[in-house]
């Protein structure tokens, strides 16, 4: 499929979505929707590696059999049905069993089958709990099938499901459909949702062209950008991963087999389920990545408690879009966290420095950490001070990207794109101002990609430009700014007057009052010859 029928895919399915929600909320839709296109993923991928796994067995059925082949398989097959099934969970890690599969649940919405809705929720129980190795435990947990979101009673809220269900069928039978193709429509109706979800958009998902910055930074060489990216990262982290999206930009730069493993956290259990159902429609394997639903300001995940230093994980990248200016509760017990204690905690009203320092603390000496945050950080007081003197002064923060307003769907304000390294070869900081370097849009401001790379080809070769980038050394940092880093006291984007030179204007204004007496001079000898009054 080409990227313009991709685009078309997820204009189709979003049109489809607008259309059938009502007056549901966008983000209530959002996840019955997003569901139905994952069983279609899970569905297709089965029947693949089926049809590979029973070759000339694999039952062929005429153009206006809706059903799928494995029902026919099953039927005529009882008995060889556990060893198949052992295969498949051998090979593609899942099973579903016939009934459950997209093309039946497709038929019976079709036939406007009153058992669709319980069909379903079996289908979801089946693949949660007997399906799925324990780590897709509870996939479908916030897809609520009896809610009175959906209708009144089970009458209605299966007619509705009918509808909605037989629209993406009809949707997506329009397109020859892949995997990449599914993933990709996936990512698409995720930036559509957020588009309006408002302030809620920000708790899953960060703007594509943003993503495209902290990930082109992170797979570059740490110590010599300018040799370019690296050929492979042991690992990869995102501590407030949303949907998944930044760490599937990662990869989409390192390729399939340039990251060993993928590692996620994600608070809300929602935004949990859409990155893991993410992570598998881009073809990520279940044992190539690991998501874990908990807290990451109380540090939840067992995982990342390691007392055994030499156990510890460690990650060669850290990207992050964590929630902006977060409300958390800095307990005694948080300030001798090791996370925290060689820094001091940040403020109550910001948890902002508590996110960035949880991330660094996990990242490889030869690591790159790229996470973004408000201004506030670079500038505000008190804790905050503290932490970002010591940072500074322990030569950790490598570049300071300023970024436009209102690229967000979460928020107008301004941000920054903070680029943190334990080992840093120089001993400046970048700072880049980029936020005068945007496209106008409607509802937000957009990157272009040209605007991209130049922030990220600036930072890879550390170039100097006139009211955009500047190298500052330490002292300036210090002594000038007391450890102050907002960035237009580095790189002003304001156009300097022009001076001017009141001697030469003095000689200039000379020069044309002489003209102007000689031209007069000249013009009252014409007006003589001519027998007329010459002028005053």
């Amino acid at each position: 499929m080409t990227e313009i029928e991709k685009q078309q895919l997820g204009k189709t399915l979003w049109n489809i979505a607008d259309q059938l929600r009502g007056a549901m909320n966008a983000d209530d839709f959002r996840d019955y929707m997003l569901a139905f296109l994952f069983l279609r993923y899970l569905s297709d991928n089965y029947e693949a590696a089926a049809r590979k796994e029973l070759g000339s067995d694999y039952p062929e059925l005429e153009p206006e059999d809706r059903i799928s082949p494995l029902s026919f398989w099953y039927a005529d097959n009882a008995a060889d049905v556990p060893a198949f099934e052992k295969q498949m969970r051998r090979k593609v890690h899942y099973v579903i069993e016939p009934q459950y599969l997209w093309d039946n649940i497709a038929e019976m919405a079709r036939m406007q089958s009153g058992d669709l809705l319980k069909t379903l929720q079996d289908g979801f129980d089946f693949i949660e709990n007997e399906s799925f190795a324990s780590t897709f435990r509870g996939l479908f947990s916030e897809i609520n099938l009896a809610s009175d979101k959906l209708g009144k009673n089970y009458g209605e809220r299966n007619d509705r499901l009918c509808k909605i269900i037989g629209e993406i069928a009809k949707g997506l039978a329009r397109f020859s459909t892949d995997s990449d193709a599914l993933g990709d429509a996936y990512e698409y109706l995720i930036g559509e949702f957020a588009a309006g979800s408002g302030k809620r958009a920000g708790e899953f998902y960060t703007p594509q062209r943003i993503s495209d910055i902290l990930s082109a930074i992170v797979t570059l060489d740490s110590q010599e950008p300018t040799t370019g990216p690296r050929e492979h990262l042991d690992s990869v982290m995102d501590f407030a991963c949303g949907s998944g999206s930044l760490l599937l930009n990662v990869r989409h730069r390192m390729g399939p087999h340039g990251i060993g493993k993928i590692y996620g956290q994600e608070k809300n259990i929602t935004t949990y389920n859409l990155a893991r159902m993410n992570m598998l429609l881009h073809g990520v394997k279940d044992s190539e990545f690991e998501i874990f639903h908990g807290d990451t300001l109380l540090n939840e995940w067992d995982m990342l408690r390691e007392t055994n230093p030499a156990k510890l994980p460690k990650f060669d990248a850290i990207v992050a879009n964590p929630p902006f200016s977060y409300r958390w509760e800095p307990t005694e017990a948080l300030g001798e966290d090791v996370r925290f204690k060689n820094h001091g905690l940040a403020p109550k009203s910001a948890a902002d420095f508590a996110f960035l320092l949880h991330g660094f603390h996990y990242l490889k000496q030869d690591g790159v950490m790229a996470i973004i945050l408000p201004h506030g950080v670079l500038f505000r007081g008190g804790a905050e001070a503290r932490i970002r003197t010591k940072l500074l002064k322990d030569g950790h923060i490598d570049t300071v990207i300023g970024l436009p307003t209102n690229l967000f769907f979460s928020t107008g304000i301004p941000v920054c794109i903070l680029v943190l390294k334990k080992c840093k070869k120089s001993d400046d900081v970048l700072f880049i101002n980029a936020a005068e370097h945007f496209e106008k849009g409607k509802r937000q401001n957009h990157l272009t990609k040209a605007h991209i790379a130049k922030i990220i080809d600036t930072y890879q070769h550390r170039k100097e430009e006139a009211r955009y980038a500047r190298r500052v050394g330490m002292e300036e940092i210090e002594k000038k700014n007391d450890f102050n880093l907002n960035i237009s006291r580095y790189v002003s984007t304001a156009v300097a007057e022009k001076e001017v030179d009141l001697a030469a204007v003095h000689a200039e204004l000379v020069k044309i009052e002489a003209e102007i007496a000689w031209a007069k001079h000249k013009h009252n000898g014409f007006l003589q010859e001519l027998g007329l009054k010459s002028l005053p």
